[in-house]
Formats: structure tokens, C-alpha cells, sequence
């Protein structure tokens, strides 16, 4: 018989006793217990009942009736048991005369009776006896086991009739629930049959989850797919074509899952109305090839010196500037026009209105000039060229205009729409003309926007500052910039702390087409990047979080897989020298342009790495990455601290720093050279006849020859010559001129020799003696 789960203070409850009673048992013959609810085994039930059935004996069990506790008022019922008790109880005595005598004595001990509750009487104390083994109802008799005050116990023929009737009615009514559910679960199938199931699908589903969602089995749905050409496991995402297909094929009705990500709920995408719109500044970028006088220029406009603060002369950040031109504001942003910075221009020409090509009418069309004008087109930018060093005497404008027209930028003149301006920065002449075609330029395009709505704009520029953490220039579009205002820019943000407009005063506010720089970033933002004004600080935090995983997804995804066609290459990389580096610089920008420039300089052997780029000074961390990874530290505008300093003299930390960028370039390239590995070609030193041959025991075949030109030498290579095939190729054995050890010997003279593991030597074979010279890189 299988037992149900009783535990020790059950047993105690149903035994009238405490469970320190049974625990104290119990440790006489098993282990003792470690708590009150532990479940007792099989065995130790019985080991309890049968000590209890032995500690508690009594003269008869029709006794233990009789010390019952009298019934209460209010039932009656268990007055009939009483009545019946005494009766056996007479009957019992009238055969024994003496039994009265006998019994007279153990009045006293009566009241000993009432412990007789400790008595294990499964009639007497509710214990459910299915729990214990069938010994159990073995150790009452029959009459004693059916007797529960007047009722049957379930244990007796009655009480087992009852049982099975009890059991045939269950069963019937479990039965009849049973096809209630059964009929309640084919209606509701039925209907779902007539009622299409509706199916949210996004924008790409796994067939897994298509099928749970259709309330079909994975394997009918890839089935359907099979049949259709697509060979799709339950894991594998379908895009929405895919899906609705084979929804609508399974007769499901489809509707397209809109889920709003945090971006679309942070950031505000308000259409402006046209009430709403006001008229903007222009933002005007300025763009060219190095040193044709884009920065002279915007000077000239300013009437500042901007260019006396930089490099040999060459703009190695982004600046925006906002000047007046007869009551009308207009925002310039001045961008380099090195090689280095195709991104930079990029991004100007990106977030501006108009495009000002500067060209040098001494130089002509160049090859920044004509990425000028692809980025400018690509940004659907209107071109005004402004032909600068009109005062030069070598000053061409006609060949400039002529050249233009190559790319299809027509003069005006000339039957087309590019509108052509003859300056000179030095002079200030023509300044006045290029302002008045920006302006109109600007008024047919009809710029507006609405100040009355939350900032956004784009990064023009960001650094680092030791002393204010991290700076960025901003580029308001749209809206109105607030000090205070929460930022989010890329995978930056910040609240702005102090906004500082382009002449260095600090404003509270900033509309659309003003530059102002800020403070206040968690860290620098990427140059290009745009930046929203939000209000919920925590959803903005957790949406820079997405973005630079995805950042992080992104690259890992870069990385190019082997495939069995590169995989030989792959293997190969395994020998190729690897050039470490980490660059700071004092912008962004700059450090993404050097970044750029010194990768592209790897070639088959050496591959230039940059490990690591910053902005701000150089630090000790910097060193200690260095030192870790075997770097050199290039500093661009940056100087590194004293702790930097001392560290990179005890590791011996090499550090470059530059002003320009061409310097940089050269001085790496220079050290590449000496990472490459060294090329021989070899030298043909001299030539030897073979005259004779004899065997000498510990050394071999020795040929005794004669020098015919050049010379022969000790740790020469020699190839064996046999009519001109060349039959061994090795290395000089010994070399003896009569009996001693010769290190040379030169044309016209004899001389023995032997070759390393060779002896199939004969006469008249030629010895070429050659060397491997390195050849300089």
C-alpha cells in the first residue's frame, strides 16, 4: 500500500500526544527527528503504532467505550451508541459470576481510564488508516473496526459498498464533465473555424513565433514556406512580405505590429505648420581646396585674424561664425580643406544652406575642390564660387570658369545658373557682391523655422577640456536652444550648463542657424551627430545605452568573416607586423582625420593600427595602454601631463607630438620603412673549375679548383654547375689554400674546397659562389 506523506506532528496530533512524545520513540529505534514536520517512512509508523499498541494494553477494548465523553445537549444522535455500550457490556458479565468481585477492586484505577486517549483506537481517534499498513486493522477485530458511534466504518463491507458507490458516482460525474469540455472545446474550435484568427506581425517574425501566434504547429508553417521556395527553420526571422503570406494562405487576418521604440516616444517629430514657420538666418559653409583663402576669407568677412592662430596655415578644426551683412545675420562654418578631412566637409556641407567654393585663380581646379563640389551636390546644396586672389598678376578667372564647366557648375554669364564671384581675401575686393549673392541665394530658397518648439540641430565640433570636461559646438535647425535644457546628442548626454555664442558671451538662449558652444555632456559627442532637446532625463539615458550597443553590435558585424576565400589570407595576417598607435588630438574631428590618414598608410607588410583615439592632453592612462600594447603615442595639438610625462620616461614610451598634419603622415611612414622586413637579392661573387677530385675519409669528395673570376670565400653559397644545369645548391664546406684554412681566395689562384652534404662532385663541374646582399627599402 502506497502512504501519503505524514508527518511527526501529525502523528502526535492523532496519537494525543506531544511531538517531543514521538521524536522521543522514535530515537530509540531510528535516527531522531530534526523537526516536527518531517515525514515519516513506512517503517517508522509501525515501529510508533505497534509500541504505543504495547506501552497502552487494557483488559478489553469494549472499555475503552465507556469512558467516551459524554455527548452534548443538541445531539442526540450519539445518545444511541451510549444505550447500546452498556448492553454488550451486561451481556458480558452474565456468564461470569465472579466477574463482579473481580472488577470491584479496580474501581479505583477508574480515573486512570481517562489517559486510556493515549490508546491508539482507530475507532475512537480520527486517524486515517489508509496511511498505515494493512497490519494495522489486523489488531481489532471486525465489529470493533465497523463501529464509529453508530455508523459504519469505511473499512467494513458496508462502509466498502458505500466506498464503491461513492466511487461509481464520481467517476460518472467526472465522466460527464469530461464531455461537457469535450463539447465546449469543439464549439469554441468550430468557431474559431468560421472567425479568422487576427495576427499582429512585425517587421520580421521567427517562424517559431508566427506559428504560435497563427495557433499552428511550427512544422505546417515551414511546410507552407517549403512549398513556396523558402527554406526557413522554426528559429529563422521572415520579413512582413513573408509572414503575411503565409498567414493569409493559412486564412488568418493580418495586421501590421506597430511597436514605438524609445526614440519615437523621446524625441519630438512635430510637423511645423505654416503659421508656425519663421524666417532663419542662412548657414553658409565654406569649402575648398588647402590654402586657396577660405579662412582669409571668412577673416576678411569678419574683419578678424583667424588664420594667425593656426598650423602652417591650415584649418585643422571646424569653427562656426555668425556675422551681419545689411541687417541680416549670416552663419559661416569654416571647414579644412586638407585631404585628411573628407568627413569633415562632409558634414558641413550636410547641415548647411548654401555651399562657397573657394578656388585660387592662380591655382585652378583641385583635388579637394572637386570633393567640395560631389559633397555639396550630394547635400543638394546650392554652389556660389568665389575665384579668390584676383589680386595676384598670374590671376586667370577665365581658365577657373572654364574648368568649372567640366563639372557642371555653368557661370551665369555664360548661359548657366552658378553664380561666380571674383574676390580677394587681402584686398577686401568683390566681399561685398559675395555677401549680397549669399543673401539672394538665401531669399529664393525662402529658409524658415519654428523657435517655438524643442531644440535640434547637429554637432559641428566637440573636445575635451581639462578644466570643463567636455565641450561641444552646436549647430541649432530648428527650435530654440534653453540653458538647462536636457540634450541628447549621439551616444552623449547632458543638461546644458553654459551656452557661449561665437564671439565668447555666454546667452541663455540659442534659435535656429546660431552656433553656440555648451557644457554639461556626460561625455564628447561625434562630430556630425545629431543632437535633440528632450525632457525625460531617465528614458534619455536609457536610449544612449541602445545606441551604443547597437554601436557595438555594428561593429562586431564589421568584422570581416573567413570564408574560403580569404581564409589563406587570414592565415597569413599571422605574419604580417602590426603598427600600434594612440592619437589624441585637442578636437574630435581631428583625431577621426589622423585617425583616417595614418591607416591608409598599412600596405601588404605593416599594418598601421590605431588602437585608441582621444581628445584632451595626453594622461598616464594613455601611457600605461601604451606600454601594455607596445604602442607609440601621437599627440596632435596635445601635450601630455607631468604624471604622463614621468611615466613615459620610466616605460620608455616613445611620443611624437606634431602641429601638422603632412608631419605626422611622413615621420610614421618614415618608421614604417624600418618595419619592413629586409629584401635580399643576390651578388654572384666569383666562379671555380673543378680540376680534380679525391675522398678524404672525415670530410667527404674535396675538389681542387681553380678560381676563374672574382673571388672565393668561406661563408659564401655555392651552386654546382654541370653544363650549365645547376645540379646542388648549398653552402661552402671548407676552403684550403695547400694545407691551410683560407677565408678567400681570389681570381687565378688554386685552392681546395668541399660542399656541405655534398659529394657527387666531378671534373669540370663550375662552382658560383653568391651572396645575399639586403637591398635598402
Amino acid at each position: 500500500m502506497s502512504l501519503v506523506k505524514y508527518r511527526l506532528k501529525e502523528v502526535a496530533t492523532d496519537f494525543g500526544v506531544t511531538p517531543k512524545d514521538i521524536a522521543e520513540v522514535m530515537g530509540k529505534f531510528f535516527e531522531k527527528p530534526k523537526s516536527n514536520t518531517q515525514v515519516l517512512t513506512e517503517e517508522e509508523l509501525n515501529v510508533i503504532f505497534d509500541y504505543y499498541t504495547q506501552v497502552n494494553q487494557i483488559s478489553s477494548l469494549e472499555a475503552v467505550f465507556a469512558v467516551q465523553p459524554k455527548p452534548k445537549a443538541g445531539e442526540p444522535k450519539k445518545e444511541e451508541p451510549k444505550a447500546e455500550e452498556k448492553k454488550p457490556a451486561e451481556k458480558k458479565s452474565e456468564p461470569k459470576a465472579e466477574a463482579p468481585k473481580k472488577e470491584e477492586p479496580k474501581k479505583p484505577a477508574e480515573p486512570e481510564r481517562k489517559r486510556e486517549r493515549r490508546v491508539v483506537d482507530t475507532s475512537a481517534v480520527q486517524v486515517n488508516s489508509a496511511r498505515f499498513d494493512d497490519r494495522v486493522d489486523d489488531l481489532v477485530s471486525e465489529r470493533v473496526q465497523n463501529y464509529q458511534g453508530g455508523k459504519q466504518r469505511i473499512g467494513g463491507k458496508k462502509g466498502q459498498q458505500q466506498q464503491k458507490r461513492e466511487k461509481d458516482n464520481k467517476f460518472k460525474g467526472n465522466k460527464a464533465r469530461n464531455e461537457e469540455q469535450e463539447k465546449l472545446r469543439r464549439l469554441q474550435m468550430e468557431v474559431a473555424r468560421k472567425a479568422p484568427v487576427t495576427v499582429k506581425i512585425p517587421d520580421e517574425i521567427t517562424v517559431g513565433e508566427l506559428a504560435s501566434r497563427m495557433k499552428k504547429t511550427a512544422g505546417e508553417v515551414i511546410k507552407l514556406l517549403m512549398k513556396n521556395g523558402v527554406m526557413a527553420g522554426i528559429n529563422q526571422t521572415i520579413d512582413f512580405d513573408t509572414a503575411e503570406y503565409v498567414a493569409v494562405e493559412m486564412g488568418c487576418k493580418v495586421e501590421k505590429e506597430i511597436t514605438v521604440t524609445i526614440e519615437e516616444r523621446l524625441i519630438e517629430e512635430h510637423e511645423d505648420t505654416a503659421e508656425e514657420l519663421k524666417g532663419r538666418a542662412p548657414v553658409v559653409v565654406v569649402m575648398g581646396h588647402v590654402d586657396h583663402g577660405k579662412t582669409s576669407t571668412l577673416d576678411a568677412i569678419r574683419n578678424t585674424s583667424v588664420t594667425t592662430g593656426e598650423a602652417g596655415g591650415i584649418t585643422q578644426h571646424i569653427g562656426a561664425y555668425t556675422v551681419e551683412c545689411n541687417g541680416q545675420p549670416i552663419t559661416f562654418l569654416d571647414t579644412p580643406g586638407h585631404a585628411a578631412f573628407t568627413s569633415m566637409r562632409a558634414r558641413g556641407a550636410m547641415c548647411t544652406d548654401i555651399a562657397i567654393l573657394v578656388v585660387a585663380a592662380d591655382d585652378g581646379i583641385m583635388p579637394q575642390t572637386i570633393e567640395s563640389i560631389n559633397h555639396a551636390k550630394a547635400a543638394n546644396v546650392p554652389i556660389i564660387v568665389a575665384i579668390n586672389k584676383m589680386d595676384k598678376p598670374e590671376a586667370n578667372p577665365d581658365r577657373i570658369k572654364q574648368q568649372l564647366t567640366e563639372y557642371d557648375l555653368i557661370p551665369e554669364e555664360w548661359g548657366g545658373e552658378t553664380i561666380i564671384c571674383p574676390i580677394s581675401a587681402k584686398t577686401g575686393m568683390g566681399l561685398d557682391n559675395l555677401l549680397e549673392m549669399v543673401l539672394l541665394t538665401a531669399e529664393v530658397q525662402e529658409l524658415k523655422a519654428n523657435p517655438d518648439r524643442r531644440a535640434k540641430g547637429t554637432v559641428i565640433e566637440a573636445r575635451l577640456d581639462k578644466t570643463r570636461g567636455p565641450i561641444a559646438t552646436l549647430l541649432v535647425q530648428n527650435g530654440t536652444l534653453n540653458q538647462g535644457d536636457i540634450i541628447i546628442a549621439g551616444t552623449a548626454v547632458g543638461r546644458v550648463r553654459v551656452m557661449t555664442n561665437d564671439k565668447g558671451r555666454t546667452v541663455k538662449t540659442a534659435g535656429p542657424s546660431i552656433p553656440v558652444e555648451i557644457t554639461g555632456l556626460a561625455e564628447v559627442p561625434a562630430p556630425g551627430d545629431e543632437f535633440n532637446a528632450v525632457t525625460d532625463e531617465r528614458m534619455a539615458r536609457e536610449l544612449v545605452e541602445q545606441r551604443k550597443q547597437a554601436a557595438k553590435d555594428a561593429a562586431a558585424n564589421a568584422m570581416q568573416k573567413v570564408t574560403l576565400d580569404n581564409l589563406f589570407a587570414k592565415m597569413q595576417e599571422g605574419e604580417m607586423k602590426e603598427l600600434p598607435l594612440i592619437v589624441k588630438a585637442d578636437v574630435q574631428g581631428s583625431a577621426e582625420a589622423i585617425k583616417a590618414s595614418l591607416e591608409k598608410l598599412s600596405n601588404e607588410e605593416v599594418r598601421v593600427r590605431v588602437i585608441h583615439t582621444g581628445v584632451g592632453a595626453i594622461n598616464e592612462s594613455d601611457v600605461l595602454l601604451a606600454t601594455t600594447a607596445g604602442a607609440i603615442i601621437v599627440g596632435f595639438n596635445v601635450r601630455p601631463d607631468a604624471g604622463a610625462q614621468a611615466s613615459a620616461q620610466r616605460t620608455a614610451v616613445d611620443m611624437r607630438f606634431y602641429r601638422v598634419i603632412y608631419d605626422a603622415i611622413d615621420e610614421i611612414e618614415a618608421a614604417m620603412k624600418g618595419m619592413l622586413a629586409p629584401q635580399y637579392e643576390e651578388v654572384v661573387i666569383g666562379h671555380a673549375e673543378v680540376r680534380l677530385t679525391y675522398k678524404v675519409s672525415a670530410v667527404g669528395t674535396v675538389a681542387g679548383c681553380m678560381v676563374k673570376d672574382g673571388k672565393v670565400t668561406r661563408d659564401a653559397q655555392v651552386r654546382v654547375l654541370r653544363d650549365n644545369v645547376v645540379i646542388h645548391e648549398g653552402e661552402v664546406g671548407s676552403l684550403q689554400r695547400f694545407k691551410d684554412q683560407a677565408k678567400e681566395v681570389t681570381a687565378g689562384f688554386e685552392c681546395g674546397m668541399s660542399i656541405l652534404k655534398f659529394n657527387d662532385i666531378k671534373e669540370g663541374d663550375i662552382f658560383e659562389c653568391f651572396a645575399m646582399e639586403e637591398i635598402k627599402r
